[in-house]
């Protein structure tokens, strides 16, 4: 099995292009328009809820910062992956950037639509665990309340929108190719909830890690090319009109027989 990576930039591939002299968030511009993998271009007006994670200070201006996703689940609130707040993706501390903020509204990055809004604390779920991913999630505070529109219901326990075979998407900004070409625009692309039995043949057991079906779920296309990739991280997965899942890891990106994993978010996310 290849090793299962998380969906985001790691602190080697920042020291690579800080090398070159160039902002971590520059995509190849050839392949900008490219399709999320396996996805196509959507409004943030028809999803609201996902937004962008952004630090000018560590990862440039090109792409206004962005480094991770988030949701929207209540106005002063957006829930990410834990390990986008660590010093793997970061570099340093989350409490170290002075610059963290949270993008809604905005489907270019470019340009200087919807709201910039500053990132007041942090919470880090008791259950992650950054060896195994499990319980890979961060609930934000936002300095000012972003409009109830934005808001999606998060799944609770039980919820249908589980259930193997539904329908979901997965958004977010990242690579678009598994090779590098970060996305300016937002994305998404169309997957199933797959049966744990199958993310389990993907992700067997090993040493401290493999598929965890209690606060983990997967998702994607039997046959490959529909995935969620670096820089999505802690973006929503949604099934039915309410979000089930966080982008977490995953072997390569939209491979066949290598679904994407997601935080469970109805076994993680506490009351708010």
């Amino acid at each position: 099995m290849r090793r299962p990576i998380s969906r985001k930039r790691t602190a080697a591939v920042a020291a690579l292009v800080a090398s070159a002299v160039l902002p971590l968030s520059t995509p190849a511009p050839a392949a900008a328009d490219s399709v999320v993998v396996g996805g196509e271009p959507v409004r943030a007006s028809d999803s609201p809820w996902a937004v962008a994670l952004s630090s000018r200070d560590r990862f440039g201006g090109t792409r206004a910062g962005q480094f991770c996703g988030g949701v929207v689940v209540a106005p002063t609130k957006v829930v990410t992956a834990a390990h986008c707040l660590g010093p793997t993706v970061l570099g340093t501390d989350a409490r170290e950037l002075s610059d963290l903020k949270v993008i809604a509204g905005r489907t270019e990055l470019r340009e200087a639509g919807g709201r910039e809004i500053a990132v007041s604390g942090a919470w880090i779920s008791p259950q992650y665990d950054a060896d195994t991913q499990s319980g890979d999630l961060a609930v934000l505070t936002l300095a000012s309340a972003l409009p109830r529109s934005y808001v999606i219901e998060a799944a609770r326990r039980g919820d249908p929108a589980y259930r193997p075979g539904t329908s979901a998407a997965v958004y977010g900004w990242g690579d678009t190719t598994g090779g590098g070409a970060y996305a300016y625009t937002l994305r998404a692309a169309s997957v199933s909830v797959l049966p744990d039995e199958v993310c389990s043949r993907a992700y067997p057991p090993e040493a401290g890690g493999g598929y965890l079906p209690a606060t983990m779920l997967c998702a994607g296309d039997p046959q490959g090319g529909r995935d969620a990739c670096q820089g999505d991280s802690g973006g929503p997965l949604v099934a039915r009109g309410r979000l089930i899942g966080l982008v977490s890891w995953g072997s390569g990106c939209g491979e066949p027989g290598s679904p994407g994993v997601y935080t469970r978010v109805s076994a993680v996310l506490p009351p708010l």
